[in-house]
């Protein structure tokens, strides 16, 4: 388990924070538990880049989808994007070019090498985005969830590279 003075700051962003950031949230919430890193050595928020859902619960698919494959999220909320989001964490993690130009735009000089694309860290499947499943049927949130798996896994890799450099 990594040991750090302080926690790494994760924040998963998607357009409205009910489908794919709030499932990546939850998946690595479960893989990061299931290591053994609790929130002394990994925080995990999620947002959106728009404010359409504000306080709702997950996407009712997204849920049935991750629950067959044993991740729980219903406790999740959605938010929207704030200001003081980009101050406090040390990833910002998109799932779009879309939401990345978004997110790009309202950041702040000091924060933009915070910013990447969440599939960046895959290392099993070439995608350059985690599409967005709200308009389309089961495969879609199939598609994310098999993303979203994979990009956690080379994350928490990443992350645990990066912590034991700073030992």
């Amino acid at each position: 388990m990594p040991k750090s003075t302080a926690p790494t700051t994760l924040l998963f962003v998607c357009m409205g924070n009910i489908c794919r950031s709030p499932t990546a949230h939850g998946v690595m919430r479960h893989k990061a538990l299931a290591q053994g890193w609790g929130p002394d050595v990994l925080r995990i928020d999620s947002a959106g880049t728009h404010n359409y859902h504000p306080g709702a619960a997950p996407d009712p698919r997204s849920l049935q989808h991750a629950v067959r494959r044993g991740y729980a999220f219903a406790d999740l909320r959605a938010r929207q994007l704030e200001a003081s989001d980009f101050a406090s964490a040390d990833l910002i993690l998109v799932m779009d070019w879309d939401n990345l130009a978004l997110v790009e735009a309202q950041c702040p000089d000091y924060s933009h090498h915070k910013v990447r694309r969440l599939t960046e860290f895959c290392t099993r499947h070439d995608a350059s985005v985690v599409p967005d499943p709200y308009y389309g049927g089961d495969a879609g949130f199939e598609q994310v969830l098999n993303l979203v798996e994979d990009a956690c896994d080379g994350l928490l890799a990443h992350i645990a590279r990066r912590q034991a450099r700073t030992k």
